[in-house]
């Protein structure tokens, strides 16, 4: 008897052993956003819980409580490059972003901490900023929890909470102006000076656009058939309300663009003439 009981046990144990684990989808799955944002990057981790039919705040995440802002893991954030939030400027690195989820205000917490994932685990002395944010009720709800970085431009852009009927926005800048201004200082002063990158961005921040068209001038100079060069200087010109010199600048660049076979530039040029009239 004991031999056929021990018999029996082996076969299992080597079934057991032999049995092959079942990959399902995973409840909450993992999303890592990365998005270029003025001179550096900002990388979102998170994990995505659905509704699956049940309430979302004030229940399955309470009130007024410490929230991961996600499921499974903590929710992260990293800068590559500081950026503010909240008036307050936050070093480049990796932090947790932790919510206080409320009936009429929510409280957006980036932390020091990167692994929170419960309301015991927090420590409020390692917030680096806390901000205050008004929840928006959307006329559709979200069944897949989502942080969205939207609206991003040079110099700001918005994190975007979305679950349930629930939106909350937080606005996130960056002062890079002094730094790119320092940029162009710098290698002005060298062999190969970026004439073109430096008007554009003088002409796009509303800086001196008289030196703007001389380092346009000087761009056209380095390269006397570049079109989209000279398609600025008719912009540049155009914002300096000098129609005339406009128009011949963007007649000169639809004729190098229809030497380049580039009809994107054509179409750009004379929509800009169609202003100029």
């Amino acid at each position: 008897m004991k031999k056929i009981l021990m018999s029996a046990l082996l076969l299992g144990g080597i079934y057991v052993s032999q049995a092959q684990p079942i990959k399902t989808p995973a409840p909450s799955p993992a999303q890592t956003v990365k998005q270029e944002f003025g001179l550096g990057s900002v990388e979102l981790s998170y994990s995505r819980p659905n509704m699956k039919g049940r309430k979302i705040y004030g229940d399955l995440v309470p009130y007024n409580a410490v929230w991961r802002t996600g499921a499974n893991s903590a929710t992260t954030l990293t800068f590559t490059d500081e950026v503010i939030i909240g008036g307050k400027k936050v070093p480049a690195g990796k932090y947790g972003l932790l919510t206080i989820p409320g009936a009429s205000k929510w409280t957006i917490i980036i932390s020091k901490q990167t692994n929170v994932t419960s309301p015991a685990a927090y420590k409020e002395d390692q917030d680096v900023v806390r901000v205050s944010a008004d929840p928006v009720a959307m006329p559709f709800p979200t069944e897949t929890f989502t942080i969205l970085i939207s609206d991003v431009k040079a110099n700001s852009m918005n994190l975007v909470i979305l679950w349930d009927n629930t939106a909350v926005m937080v606005p996130v800048t960056a002062d890079i102006d002094g730094k790119v201004m320092a940029q162009i200082e710098s290698t002005m002063n060298k062999d190969n000076k970026p004439y073109f990158q430096s008007a554009m961005y003088y002409m796009e921040n509303g800086k001196d656009l008289a030196k703007a068209n001389e380092w346009l001038d000087k761009a056209i100079a380095q390269d006397p058939s570049a079109f989209w060069v000279w398609h600025q200087k008719a912009n540049c010109m155009a914002k300096m309300g000098k129609k005339s010199e406009a128009v011949t600048a963007a007649n000169k660049s639809i004729e190098l663009a229809k030497a380049a076979k580039n009809d994107d530039y054509v179409a750009l040029n004379q929509k800009l003439l169609a202003t100029l009239k």
